[in-house]
């Protein structure tokens, strides 16, 4: 995070690394942008659902996230869970376990981390303050990124 990089390729790192240190099948990290989470970095070597998948901050699994401000564990059948919604250009909608937390920064949800796996697992208090941490060192990212390459106004 301290080397000049584009914040989308930061962004692509931290995907790869959060697969490998957790081996999780899925890792996907989504940023607010004119009040909607936008997928910003998949470790799903397909790039093309990133940009494209989006959702407003009261869908799914992952707008309850950000909505709520807090992490979210779900050992098995996540995509049984009500407040889940299905993606289908989302191969890791499938999956049984997630394990999500929000981004802040200032204060603010600026986005969601969320890590799939295909098969049962339950998130140990590690892989949690784990995440967590990582949420909070994307946010502080997010502002540096910013006062370096301000977005225009109106995009988060």
């Amino acid at each position: 995070m301290t080397r000049d990089l584009e914040l989308d390729g930061v962004l692509q790192e931290i995907v790869s690394l959060v697969k490998d240190f957790l081996t999780c099948d899925s890792c996907l990290i989504y940023l607010v942008e004119d009040d909607e989470l936008v997928l910003f970095a998949s470790s799903d070597q397909n790039r093309k659902t990133i940009g494209n998948v989006r959702l407003r901050l009261s869908e799914g699994l992952t707008g309850w996230v950000a909505r709520e401000r807090r992490l979210l564990a779900i050992s098995r059948e996540a995509y049984s869970d009500p407040r889940f919604k299905y993606f289908k250009d989302l191969p890791q909608d499938k999956f049984e376990a997630f394990l999500s937390v929000p981004i802040i920064s200032q204060n603010k949800v600026v986005g969601v981390i969320n890590v799939q796996h295909r098969e049962t697992r339950i998130h140990t208090g590690a892989d949690m303050e784990m995440l967590s941490t990582l949420g909070e060192q994307i946010g502080c990212l997010l502002v540096l990124s910013r006062q370096k390459h301000p977005r225009p106004a109106g995009v988060a």
